[in-house]
C-alpha cells in the first residue's frame, strides 16, 4: 500500500507539532485533576468555616467529580462539530471563571456551584484526549502515548493534595482555588499558541505524488475553523449525543467504566480518610504532612509508567506480528492487567489494616503506593483497550467510561464515611479489594470472547453505521 503522505493528516505532523500540542493538552489534564482533588485535604477547614459535617464537606469533591464525568456529554458532541481546539479554549475559559467564582463564594451553596462548574470546564481535558491521541499517533505508539495522559491525570490526583495542603495550611482554602485559576489562565495562553487542531474531517483517500496538498502554515493551524464540520452541525451534535447513550450498552465500554471507577473512587476515599485520620490522635499531623503522604501514591504512579504503557504496546504489537496482521487485537492489551491484579487490591488491604491498627505511617504509604500503581496501570490498560475496540468512536465510548467512572467515585465519596463509621476501615477496604479482584477477573471472558463481543456490538448503535459504510 502507498504511504499516506497528506500533510493535513495529523499522523504526518512533525514530531515537534505533536509534542507541543499533546504536552499542552496533558498540562490541562494535570491541572483539571488538581482541581478535582483540591478539597480532599481541606475537609477540616471547610467544616469549621461553613459549620457543616465531614460528609457534607465531601460534596464539594463528589459533585465536582460528577461534573467532571458528565461534562463530556456536552463537550464531545461539540468537539465533533467545532473541533478539539475551540473546545479546549472554551473549556479553559469556563474553568478559570469558575475558580474565580469559588474564591469569592460566601455560602456553601455558592461554593458548591462554583466547584460543579469548575468540574464541567475541567472535563474537556478528559474523554476528548484519547481521541486526540488516536488522531496524532500511530497504533504501535498508542499505549505508550496514552500513558502520558494518564500520568498527567494521576499526577494531578496525587500531587494536587500535596500542593493544596501547603496552600491551605499557609493561606486558606480560597487560595487553593486562586492558584488553580491562575494556572488555568497560563495554560489557556499556551493552548492559544501551541494546540493545533488534531481533528480531521476531510475525505480519506490516497493522494498521487503530484497532488499532495501544500502544508498548512503555523498560523493556519491555529485557526478556530480548521476542525469545523459544516455538514449539518446541529444534526451531527444530536447524533453524537445519541451515539454516546447507545455506547453505554456496549459490554467492553460499560466494564471499563466500572473497573476504572472503582479504582478512582477508592483513591478519593484513601485521600479523604488520610486527611481525617492523620490529623487526629494518635498521629496529630499538620496538614502539610498529609500532603507529603500523597507522594507515596505518586511514586506508585511513576512505577506504573512502563507496565501500563510500553508493556501493553509491546504485547499488542507482538501479537500483530505473530498473526501477520495490521489490525489491532484489543484483547491482547488485557494481559498486562495481571500485574495490577496481584498488587493493587493487596495494597488497599494493607492500607486499611495499618490505618485500623494505627501503625506507623510507612505501612499506609506502601499500601497507598501499591494501590496507586494499580490505579494508573489499570486506567491506561483499560482505556486503551476501549479505544482500540471502538477507534472511530473513541471519544463517544470514553464519555460513557468516564461518566460511569465518576458516578461510582461520587457514590464512594458520599457513602463510605458512613460505611466506615459502621463497619470500620479494616472491613470496608477488605470488601472493596474483593470487588476490585472480581471486576479485574471479568478481563478473562473479555479476552476469550473478544471477537464475539465486538461482532455483536457491530450489529447495533454507531458501530453498525461503520460496518454498513
Amino acid at each position: 500500500m502507498t504511504p499516506d503522505r497528506r500533510p493535513e493528516r495529523r499522523l504526518n505532523w512533525s514530531t515537534a507539532a505533536k509534542i507541543t500540542t499533546y504536552t499542552t493538552i496533558c498540562l490541562f489534564s494535570f491541572i483539571a485533576n488538581v482541581n478535582g482533588s483540591n478539597f480532599t485535604v481541606a475537609i477540616v477547614p471547610l467544616t469549621k468555616h461553613f459549620h457543616i459535617g465531614n460528609n457534607h464537606a465531601t460534596w464539594l469533591t463528589g459533585f465536582n467529580v460528577l461534573m467532571f464525568g458528565l461534562g463530556n456529554v456536552i463537550w464531545v458532541p461539540l468537539m465533533r462539530v467545532l473541533g478539539k481546539r475551540p473546545v479546549y479554549l472554551i473549556a479553559l475559559i469556563v474553568f478559570v471563571a469558575a475558580n474565580a467564582w469559588s474564591t469569592r463564594a460566601t455560602s456553601f451553596g455558592s461554593l458548591l456551584g462554583g466547584r460543579m462548574i469548575a468540574g464541567f470546564g475541567a472535563s474537556a481535558a478528559d474523554a476528548t484526549v484519547p481521541s486526540a491521541v488516536a488522531d496524532m499517533f500511530f497504533l504501535d505508539q498508542r499505549g505508550h502515548c496514552m500513558m502520558f495522559f494518564h500520568f498527567a491525570l494521576s499526577s494531578g490526583i496525587f500531587l494536587g493534595p500535596l500542593i493544596n495542603a501547603y496552600v491551605v495550611q499557609l493561606h486558606s482554602w480560597r487560595t487553593s482555588c486562586e492558584w488553580i485559576g491562575i494556572a488555568g489562565g497560563v495554560i489557556f495562553v499556551l493552548a492559544l499558541l501551541l494546540i493545533r487542531e488534531p481533528q480531521y474531517n476531510r475525505e480519506r483517500r490516497q493522494w498521487p505524488e503530484d497532488q499532495i496538498p501544500a502544508k498548512r502554515t503555523y498560523l493556519g493551524w491555529l485557526s478556530l475553523t480548521v476542525g469545523l464540520n459544516r455538514d449539518k452541525p446541529v444534526r451531527r451534535f444530536l447524533i453524537t449525543f445519541w451515539d454516546i447513550l447507545c455506547m453505554a450498552s456496549y459490554p467492553p465500554v460499560f466494564w471499563v467504566g466500572c473497573l476504572v471507577g472503582l479504582f478512582v473512587g477508592w483513591t478519593i476515599v484513601i485521600q479523604v480518610t488520610a486527611a481525617q485520620i492523620f490529623l487526629r490522635p494518635p498521629y496529630l499531623w499538620k496538614l502539610h504532612s498529609v500532603g507529603i503522604f500523597s507522594i507515596s501514591g505518586w511514586i506508585g504512579v511513576v512505577l506504573s509508567f512502563y507496565f501500563g504503557g510500553k508493556l501493553i504496546d509491546f504485547i499488542a504489537n507482538r501479537a500483530r506480528r505473530h498473526d501477520h496482521t495490521i489490525k489491532p487485537k484489543p484483547e491482547k492489551r488485557l494481559i498486562a492487567l495481571v500485574i495490577p491484579f496481584v498488587l493493587s487490591p493487596v495494597g488497599l488491604i494493607i492500607y486499611g489494616q495499618c490505618m485500623a491498627h494505627h501503625t506507623p505511617w510507612v505501612g499506609q504509604a506502601f499500601g497507598y503506593a501499591m494501590h496507586s500503581f494499580g490505579f494508573t496501570a489499570v486506567s491506561n490498560i483499560a482505556v486503551t483497550f476501549a479505544v482500540d475496540c471502538y477507534q472511530v468512536y473513541a471519544g463517544e465510548a470514553l464519555v460513557i467510561v468516564f461518566v460511569i467512572r465518576n458516578v461510582i467515585a461520587l457514590v464512594c465519596s458520599f457513602y463510605t464515611n458512613g460505611w466506615i463509621g459502621k463497619d470500620g476501615l479494616q472491613s470496608v477496604t477488605g470488601t472493596m479489594a474483593g470487588l476490585q479482584w472480581a471486576l479485574l477477573l471479568v478481563a478473562v471472558p473479555m479476552y476469550l470472547f473478544s471477537r464475539q463481543i465486538l461482532s455483536f456490538t457491530n450489529t447495533y448503535g454507531p458501530m453498525k453505521r461503520v460496518h454498513r459504510e
